[in-house]
Order: structure tokens, then C-alpha cells, then sequence
């Protein structure tokens, strides 16, 4: 599953591949907490082990994705 997070004041933003087994659902219960209050800050990890702090009151936008086998090629 992607996972990208768009930062207040930022042009780039966070993509994280998220392991098969992500709580979907915790995860945006934490997310909706932090965004409420002015010090949460939602801690990620990824599948290759690497965590990513964000504070909830720097979150512009989360989109949430499951992952493709990539572009097709050639016409339709």
C-alpha cells in the first residue's frame, strides 16, 4: 500500500510503501488525533524499516493507495 503525505509549506511530499499487513484503520484514527491537537504528531513506518515523524498540525493532505504493477505500455 502507498501512502502519501502532503506537508503545509512544503513543495514535496512524503510517499511511503507501507507493509501488507498496515492498519488501515489505526492509522487514521491517529492521524484524525493528531490533527486535532497541536503537538500530536503521526509516526510511520515503512517497509524497509525507515520511520517518518509528521506533526498533525503540518499534515495538509493524506492519500492513501494500494500499489500497481506499474504503467501499461503501448494502446488501449
Amino acid at each position: 500500500m502507498d501512502l502519501r503525505i502532503g506537508i503545509a509549506h512544503m513543495q514535496k511530499e512524503v510517499n511511503l510503501e507501507m507493509a501488507d499487513d498496515f492498519d488501515l484503520s489505526d492509522f487514521k484514527s491517529n492521524l484524525e488525533e493528531a490533527l486535532k491537537s497541536e503537538t500530536g504528531i503521526v509516526w510511520l513506518t515503512d517497509v524497509n524499516g525507515r520511520e517518518v515523524g509528521i506533526p498533525g498540525n503540518k499534515i495538509g493532505y493524506a492519500e492513501i493507495g494500494i500499489q500497481d504493477s506499474g504503467r501499461p505500455v503501448g494502446f488501449s
